[in-house]
């Protein structure tokens, strides 16, 4: 299978096929490699909200910004809370959530703009970063779909932000990034049966039952099926074969480790003179 992501130093990965259509465009996912931070948060923990010291996370953030070559004053983050809120981001907003939690854009899991030297970031640890592109448009953004985002439609609601503004929903591409694979990721009923409202007749099935009232869960397969439910074709979306479980020597994952880890970061955005 065709892998979007390919590591370009210890601290981050990019999206290779996307910088090859676009050389300004700078999109990718950290490691947990390369930083500063100590103890379970080793060594490039970016999230400000899992008890990590701050000036810890503040120079893991400045590294990204020096190895990306993007001004960390030009990032813009979120509070993310498992929610389908998504923002355009204007100039306005630069540097909003890059050096510290309380400036983050509130309540927000997706992020999208068409403004030039605007980074757009988000937290992970498992859940499923998905990431936005029109090329012809200019148009960039990334969500955050963990279980409860996925199924209420993340993926969805950007694609009909993008066409509410104009955009052909054939121009719209999409990468789904490293996150939880199915062997790592167990649901109950309760998961399932919201999950069940997306299914079509002919739909292969995102997750499969290995003892009563337990199931495994292919969340990244599943945002395949909402992104190509809201028109994105199938050709243009890309999944990745990164999981933050299995892939220990890279990532942190919160179900793998407890809840007690670090936060890897999605980031996207567009070098350039702005528009």
């Amino acid at each position: 299978m065709f892998e979007p992501f390919e590591k370009k130093e210890e601290q981050y990965f990019i999206i290779e096929n996307w910088n090859r259509l676009n050389s300004n465009l700078v999109a990718g996912f950290t490691t947990k490699n390369g930083g500063q931070s100590k103890n379970e948060f080793q060594q490039l923990n970016c999230g400000f909200h899992v008890g990590d010291a701050l000036t810890d996370v503040q120079q893991n953030r400045q590294i990204l910004a020096s190895k990306l070559d993007f001004d960390i004053n030009n990032w813009v983050g979120a509070e993310q809370t498992h929610d389908i809120q998504i923002v355009k981001v204007n100039d306005s907003q630069s540097g909003k959530g890059a050096l510290d939690y309380q400036s983050s854009l509130k309540n927000t899991d997706g992020l999208y703009t068409d403004k030039n030297n605007t980074l757009l970031t988000l937290c992970f640890a498992d859940c499923v970063p998905l990431y936005f592109f029109a090329p012809k448009y200019n148009m960039i953004g990334i969500a955050h779909a963990g279980w409860k985002g996925t199924v209420n439609g993340i993926g969805k609601e950007m694609v009909e932000k993008w066409t509410g503004e104009g955009i052909p929903v054939e121009h719209i591409q999409a990468v789904i990034g490293p996150s939880i694979c199915k062997d790592c990721y167990i649901v109950d009923n309760r998961v399932i049966t919201k999950i069940n409202k997306w299914m079509q007749p002919n739909t292969e099935m995102p997750y499969e039952e290995i003892s009563p009232g337990q199931f495994k869960l292919d969340l990244r397969k599943l945002n395949q099926i909402i992104l190509e439910l809201s028109g994105v074709s199938p050709e243009n979306i890309h999944i990745t074969n990164f999981c933050t479980s299995c892939d220990r020597d890279e990532f942190f994952s919160h179900r793998r480790d407890h809840g007690k880890t670090g936060r890897m970061l999605s980031f996207i955005g567009m070098k350039g003179a702005s528009s």
